[in-house]
């Protein structure tokens, strides 16, 4: 499954029973505060058909679209494309463990860069830098890459992840954090289940309670599915979504990392509490993020609505 591509009004593909409905209006403002517009769903002849241009689809990632005909509602593209969710979050926590454990946990690097803050900065940077290049691989193209439970909370409230695919993509993202911990044991050894490695799990910083916590999650998660949101709904942004993603969690991990511990994402932290058997504030890590997603998409609604509402420069109201 690729993007969703621009509305066109190529032929008409003949199809028993089917109607698929094209934008004949003016054309749709920058920002649409209906996710629909993006590409409108009927049905008939079968599965769900989305009317977008799957050919020839954006560069920004994050939003799986039917290929071949095969639809992301179907149970076989659900099951696939989940499985490609799991691919990516093993590879997402391997590779992070990977990165602890050879700038955090290196005797070397870390009196190369005492400074912790300098530290987080470079694991931020290089997982920012390996998260824009999954959401632009081929994988990343099928699935939306999100590797995050919450942003496919987020997709699916914004119209654009069928429901089905929320769950199955919600357990492939968790299984592949606990496969890729595990894979990152198997290939550094000991030193990355202790300290201060780990398995790269997260703990927030003293004196930290578990509502400031979660509060501080939800927030934060809001902020980067605000983002999200919006930049998948612009059409002049969403080829530059995956780079914002990927600078917005490099800034969360330098920031948050050594406060909150900056997960805003349920998958980040599972496997490695798991592993580790740090379950004292797993449920925050793993809840926080769902509010967080929802109060997201309510800002981007409003937000876009607001938008709407504004007459544009030098037109006469």
């Amino acid at each position: 499954m690729r993007q969703l591509g621009p509305l066109h009004r190529g032929p008409r593909r003949s199809c028993p029973g089917l109607h698929v409905r094209r934008h004949r209006g003016p054309a749709p403002a920058e920002l649409s505060s209906r996710p629909e517009q993006l590409g409108r769903v009927q049905r008939g002849c079968g599965p769900t058909v989305i009317s977008g241009r799957a050919e020839n689809p954006p560069s920004g990632g994050l939003v799986p679209v039917p290929v071949r005909g095969n639809l992301l509602s179907t149970s076989p593209a659900v099951l696939r494309h989940s499985a490609v969710e799991l691919v990516l979050t093993f590879l997402l926590l391997l590779s992070v463990t990977t990165v602890v454990r050879w700038v955090i946990g290196s005797p070397a690097v870390s009196s190369a860069i005492p400074e912790v803050r300098l530290q987080l900065l470079a694991v931020g940077a290089i997982v920012g830098i390996l998260i824009t290049g999954l959401v632009l691989s081929p994988l990343g193209r099928q699935s939306g890459a999100h590797m995050n439970p919450a942003i496919s909370f987020a997709m699916w409230r914004l119209g654009l992840l069928p429901g089905a695919a929320v769950v199955p993509y919600t357990v492939a993202q968790l299984s592949g954090s606990l496969l890729g911990v595990f894979a990152a044991r198997g290939i550094w050894g000991r030193s990355t289940s202790a300290p201060p490695v780990t398995y790269a799990a997260l703990q927030p910083g003293p004196g930290w309670s578990a509502a400031e916590l979660f509060a501080a999650e939800t927030l934060s998660t809001g902020v980067i599915v605000l983002l999200v949101a919006v930049f998948t709904s612009v059409r002049r942004l969403t080829r530059h979504t995956p780079y914002m993603v990927g600078t917005v969690v490099c800034l969360t991990i330098t920031l948050l990392g050594n406060s909150t511990g900056g997960s805003t994402n349920p998958a980040r932290q599972f496997g490695p509490a798991l592993a580790s058997g740090q379950y004292s504030f797993l449920w925050v890590y793993l809840l926080a993020p769902v509010p967080g997603a929802a109060l997201g998409v309510l800002a981007r609604n409003l937000l876009l609505k607001r938008t709407a509402r504004t007459p544009a420069a030098g037109v006469p109201t």
